[in-house]
């Protein structure tokens, strides 16, 4: 994708004037200081489920379209849920005119401190290590890993905003997914039938944990995402709610 130029005149005047034009270049929020490997099989059968509480992200409507991320990029669980697109640059192992992809953090690329090599996901660097078939689409196996560059994208998602009910009667954790727009939830609140709105506090990945017992309500939710946006989903659980059950609302962003 090329570069964008802007322009900015400047006068002065001294007996005459002279304009001078200084352009700079604009990157269009891409981040070239990146690189891109790849994990699983074709099938994806090892990317079923990750560090960001998802439990099938087939079932749960990510399929291959996904990423685990560095320590760089991860943020201890809270970027889970943004997307990015992707694109192979400055390499021999790139597939001519591949385009980019676009993918959704839904798991992390631990460090590995022991190694001196080959250490990608290691901090400072920036890493995706995509599923299999997402990694074919810019370059081909033998490559193993590939610079890349990257930018936050929104999500593009089908339905509404997800919760799958977890936890135990002395307490109650939701995983919120199927979130579009920024993708990453920054806050989360809950509103049992018989409470006020409470505070949510978010325990990993996107897994956030009422501050109460709300077994036996209908329950609403406040869902914030990283660019500041905020909907509720109002009554989105009945009062008969079980453990293991996913209900979707009728908003997203």
């Amino acid at each position: 994708m090329g570069k964008i130029l802007s322009c900015t005149t400047y006068g002065l005047v001294i007996a005459v004037i002279t304009i001078l034009v200084s352009c700079q270049a604009s990157n269009d929020g891409w981040d070239t200081n990146a690189h891109a490997t790849f994990y699983g099989d074709i099938k994806g059968n090892d990317t079923m489920y990750g560090a960001c509480g998802y439990k099938n992200l087939f079932d749960q409507g990510y399929g291959l379209e996904t990423a685990a991320l560095s320590t760089a990029l991860f943020n201890d669980g809270a970027t889970c849920g943004a997307c990015y697109e992707i694109q192979c640059i400055n390499s021999p192992n790139c597939i001519p005119n591949a385009g980019t992809i676009k993918i959704t953090a839904t798991n992390f690329c631990p460090p590995n401190y022991t190694k001196t090599q080959d250490i990608w996901c290691n901090p400072p660097q920036k890493h995706f290590d995509l599923s299999l078939k997402m990694f074919l689409n810019i370059a081909p196996y033998k490559a193993g890993v590939v610079p890349v560059q990257f930018r936050r994208v929104p999500c593009v998602k089908q339905g509404g905003l997800k919760f799958l009910i977890q936890g135990n009667q002395w307490w109650t954790n939701f995983l919120v997914f199927n979130v579009g727009g920024a993708g990453d939830v920054t806050n989360m609140k809950v509103k049992g039938s018989n409470t006020n709105w409470l505070q949510m506090s978010r325990s990993w990945g996107q897994n956030w944990v009422s501050p109460a017992q709300i077994t036996a309500q209908s329950l609403s939710f406040e869902v914030t995402i990283s660019d500041g946006r905020t909907v509720q989903a109002v009554n989105v659980i009945p009062n008969n709610w079980q453990f293991g059950q996913t209900f979707e609302s009728k908003v997203n962003f």
